[in-house]
This record gives structure tokens, sequence and C-alpha cells, in this order.
């Protein structure tokens, strides 16, 4: 369909060399779009790229520190160069440092706050103009269930993720009247290096994630590409300021 054709845009995907990121750049890449894998690990970023350039999507790659203001002002700068322009940025990256609240030092804290939230912001401001001038744009921020949910072990995350939604509501506000539309993904537990990690430090886990999920299982990188292609084409062009969740059902369950 037509609705959903990401022919012509193009896409920066932050954290996207790996898991929900590079699920996400699979599905818009086939839907159409070219896409930039942008993330920290040049490595990482060359298979990602190479994966996508097997099935014949139009890809580059730039290294990007969401924690630094110069390079996400560059990041979205090198990908209007290379394509002349954006259409589409998915703020997916995201670190966790799981602790007991009480145990965390400022730096911890603060550094969780700054890569999964304040970087959505600058990737965000950095992207405004170039779509303002284009005439349109599409900005998808990746939440969390604990964008709605918490744990003792994820306060810093957790809090993180709540801005995440709140601040996808405030540039919906601010910038609908520029025809860019913003919204939010929020993953439930998805099968990544992040949540194997957290089963291997959270006992028990695996248990009550499956037991709460009334899909019986945990979700993949892939089940998220649909959403996405849906927020980032034409299709949503009166959606903005909604979070949705893609989680199996875990946050309809009670």
């Amino acid at each position: 369909m037509k609705l959903f054709d990401l022919a012509g845009r193009v896409a920066a995907i932050t954290g996207g060399n790996a898991g929900i990121g590079f699920g996400i750049a699979q599905g818009l890449a086939a839907a159409g779009a070219a896409i930039v894998i942008a993330g920290r690990r040049a490595d990482k970023n060359r298979e990602a790229i190479s994966a996508l350039v097997a099935h014949d999507a139009k890809a580059a790659a730039f290294e990007l520190d969401v924690g630094n203001e110069a390079s996400c002002r560059s990041m979205i700068d090198r990908t209007v160069e290379q394509f002349g322009r954006i259409d589409i940025l998915v703020n997916n990256a995201g670190i966790a440092i799981r602790k007991q609240p009480q145990d965390y030092s400022a730096a911890e804290w603060n550094k969780v706050i700054a890569t999964n939230l304040t970087g959505a912001f600058l990737c965000s401001q950095a992207a405004y103009a170039h779509m303002q001038a284009g005439g349109r744009g599409k900005i998808i921020n990746i939440g969390s269930m604990f964008s709605i949910f918490a744990a003792a072990y994820a306060a810093a995350y957790s809090a993180s993720k709540g801005g995440i939604v709140q601040m996808t509501k405030a540039l919906a506000c601010a910038w609908a009247k520029d025809n860019i539309q913003v919204n939010a993904i929020l993953p439930g537990w998805i099968d990544t290096p992040l949540t194997q990690s957290a089963r291997s430090e959270v006992p028990g886990l695996n248990e009550r994630i499956l037991a709460r999920t009334p899909a019986g299982r945990w979700g993949e990188p892939r089940d998220l590409a649909g959403t996405a292609v849906f927020l980032a084409s034409s299709a949503s062009d009166f959606v903005t300021g909604a979070a949705i969740p893609v989680d199996g059902g875990y946050s309809a369950q009670g």
C-alpha cells in the first residue's frame, strides 16, 4: 500500500546496529527507506550496513555518541550531506545500570539520563530544522514498559523512559505546525543483549515475564518493525504524541 511506502525517504536510527534498533532498521529498509545506522561501535555499524546492503537497501553508518551534543548534530548533518534529506529519526540508543536506588552514584544516574533522554532530545533538536525545511518529518522515540511501570533495580532507566513519553508529547505539540509527527513506541520484554543481561542479573525475571505476557513469549526485534513503519509513513499523518505499547499484551494484563 502506498500509505506505508517509504521509497525516497531517509531514516536515521540511533543505536541501530543491534537489537531493537536493527530490527526497526530492517523494517524501514524493507518499506523502501534509505537507512543511516548511528552507533558508537564502528565494527557493529559495519556489520549492520553489510546486512542491509545484502538485501538491496541503501545504507550508511556514522559513529555517534548521543551524550555529546556536537556528535548528535554532526550525525544529522552528515545524514543530510549523504542523502540530501532526513525524513525519519528513530531515537533508540539506550543503556541501563541495574542497582538499588540508594546505590547509584550521581555519575551513573547522569549517564543513563544523558544517553536515554537527553540524547533523544538533542538528536530531535538537530533534525528539526532539516525536517521543517523539507515540509514534513517523523520522529519515533523508543520508550519501554518502564515508561509505564517501574522496578526497584531500574530507577534511572525508569525515569529516563518515563521522560521519553512526556518529551514525545511536548515535541508533538510544538512541531505539529511544521507537519512533524512525534510518537513513541514502548517495547515490552524483547530478546536483546540488554535484556539477556537482565535475565542473568535479576533472579526469576524470565519466569515472571512469561507468566505476565499473554502472548506467552519474549518479543523479538522484528516485532517492532511494523509499528515503526506505520509511524514513519503517511499512514500516521494524523497520529502524534502517542505512546504505543508493543508488548504481547504485558501492559494489558492485570
